[in-house]
């Protein structure tokens, strides 16, 4: 079975389609179960690499996740798009198949099963993300739970005339509802609200509800997670949610992964920590490295790259924890959020900021905005509004956004094309990870059937052995280890059978050959490492190089 790119999957054909790549390929992908849902789905993951070079875990690795937020389909697709492109281009492509014969890739892509399920059904519900209530298992007593209460899959605005109302027609286009003048009286005003059904209402307040499903995933993960009073949504303590803890105990227990890339929708923009803390903070190596892989992110997709703490907080005076960046927090590993998806540049509106736009904007933009949905979406983007009698508030009229077919995802007809953004970008970062090589294993006689023995390796990678001066910091990482292995009849004269040696450096934030002093560590990607062995010549011993995010190189040595 292939993946659809002009619409979305539902739970059980993406399991298909997941299971088809390893039917397919058996040799590049199989597919692993690593814990099931609050409604009890299965969460996959499509290891990809070649399995005839050796152990997924004895390679770097790169993760990457999409549809943690139940309506950030899109998410998926991006997924399976890298999938698709890595079965098609192995064997084809000498970066792929180098790709896949050295590194793993551990491609989630619905964390949310169950919110992505609430979406695509045919009555749909559009939660943040899980679907166990949360803070309180109970209904709401009254106020406005947003739904589709015309039954026909959309869920809309309504607006009702009102003297004393927020907004009035724009004179250029009487659908587009647009904020009055502050001053302004004496028009046809309307109050506007989300789609949905009234509790107990008195026929004077309305207050749209929360929903009672008020967790959010992504804030949820371990570090800095803070309660329900700071942050909403972030559940009772750390990855107390099945979905997250089966991705935190995958990931943990992968040691082996360098880079993560979190896909979800939108704004058309890729994103890196820090989310709660400045620049300042971040060690500088991996500040410039940030600022550099940015750079050519910007080329890969034509996505921007910004700091989250710095650009894209949802309020100047608030922060986002307990987000999935705790791979780069707490473990790290080199992490990225991006944001799929650009209605508004689509709309031909440029210089915008990302989050302050949707809290202010000129009309003219609106404009713009309808005429590219009237032009491109054929009427499906901005619904033209239509009477309808609401079984609580008696005749108003629908239409408005359908948000989530337009802002929230891609219309189908865009799908593709925006997914196509990021596998060459992803494929030349996980050609960044750190590669530990052999470079040379000798044995010296020292007579009497003894012998120095000793072994060379190196980082052919262009990232450290270590990825990140943040995983120094938190000693998530050891140094290179050295093993050697004896056969039966031979004996360790000195030295230890497993050694602890140096970090290897890459050619990452490696000066230029202009600046005023050279880089004094001219051969820092190399370590190594001897023994004195006894044994009969002829004798064969075994030397390996391991280290848990730049990977495994074995050597055999013949004593003679």
């Amino acid at each position: 079975m292939q993946p659809a790119f002009d619409r979305f999957h539902r739970y059980e054909e993406l399991v298909a389609v997941l299971r088809a790549f390893a039917s397919r390929r058996p040799d590049l992908f199989r597919v692993e179960t690593i814990g099931a849902s609050h409604e009890g789905r299965d969460i996959h993951v499509v290891v990809a690499t070649r399995r005839d070079t050796g152990p997924d875990t004895d390679k770097p690795g790169f993760w990457v996740d999409g549809n943690i937020h139940a309506g950030e389909l899109t998410a998926s697709t991006a997924c399976l798009f890298l999938l698709k492109t890595l079965e098609e281009q192995y064997g084809r492509r000498e970066d792929v198949t180098r790709l896949l014969d050295t590194r793993a890739f551990y491609v989630c892509p619905r964390i949310n099963p169950d919110g992505a399920e609430w979406a695509l059904a045919d009555n749909p519900r559009h939660i943040r993300s899980s679907t166990r209530p949360w803070p309180f298992d109970e209904e709401a007593v009254e106020g406005l739970d947003v739904e589709d209460v015309d039954g026909d899959g959309r869920v809309l605005m309504m607006r009702i005339p009102d003297p004393n109302g927020p907004y009035k027609a724009h004179p250029a286009d009487p659908r587009l509802m647009t904020p009055r003048d502050p001053a302004e009286a004496g028009g046809t005003y309307w109050r506007v609200m989300p789609e949905g059904r009234l509790r107990n209402f008195d026929g004077v307040e309305i207050r749209v509800n929360r929903d009672k499903e008020g967790l959010d995933l992504n804030r949820n993960f371990p570090a800095g997670w803070r309660q329900e009073y700071q942050q909403p949504g972030a559940g009772p303590y750390p990855v107390s949610e099945p979905e997250t803890r089966a991705v935190v105990d995958y990931i943990v227990g992968h040691p082996n992964l360098c880079i993560a890339v979190s896909f979800h929708t939108h704004s058309g923009v890729i994103l890196r920590p820090f989310s709660s803390e400045p620049d300042d903070n971040m060690p500088p190596e991996d500040l410039w490295l940030y600022k550099s892989f940015g750079k050519r992110a910007t080329e890969f997709t034509g996505y921007p790259n910004i700091s989250i703490f710095h650009d894209f907080k949802y309020h100047p005076k608030q922060v986002i924890s307990g987000g999935f960046d705790w791979i780069y927090e707490h473990l790290g590993q080199l992490f990225w959020v991006v944001e799929i998806w650009a209605p508004i540049k689509e709309a031909g509106i440029e210089g915008y900021h990302f989050i302050d736009w949707y809290r202010e904007h000129p009309p003219e933009d609106d404009l713009k905005l309808v005429a590219w949905s009237d032009r491109e979406l054929g009427g499906e983007g901005y619904v033209t509004w239509y009477p309808f009698d609401h079984p609580q508030l008696g005749p108003v009229e629908l239409g408005g956004w359908n948000k989530i077919a337009t802002f929230r995802n891609p219309p189908a007809k865009y799908l593709e094309r925006e997914v196509k953004r990021f596998p060459e970008w992803l494929i030349w970062q996980a050609l960044t990870t750190p590669k530990l090589e052999i470079l040379e294993a000798t044995a010296e006689s020292l007579g009497d059937d003894t012998w120095r023995v000793r072994v060379v390796a190196q980082n052919s990678g262009y990232l450290p052995t270590y990825a990140t001066k943040r995983a120094l910091e938190r000693r998530i990482v050891r140094g290179v280890i050295f093993e050697i292995g004896l056969p039966e009849g031979a004996a360790l004269v000195a030295g230890k059978p497993r050694v602890e040696g140096p970090q290897l450096e890459g050619r990452a934030n490696k000066p230029t050959l202009q600046a005023f002093l050279p880089d004094p560590f001219i051969t820092a990607d190399r370590g190594q490492c001897e023994w004195t062995v006894r044994a009969p010549r002829g004798t064969a011993v075994t030397l390996t190089a391991r280290h848990e995010r730049a990977g495994r190189a074995v050597a055999t040595l013949a004593l003679a």
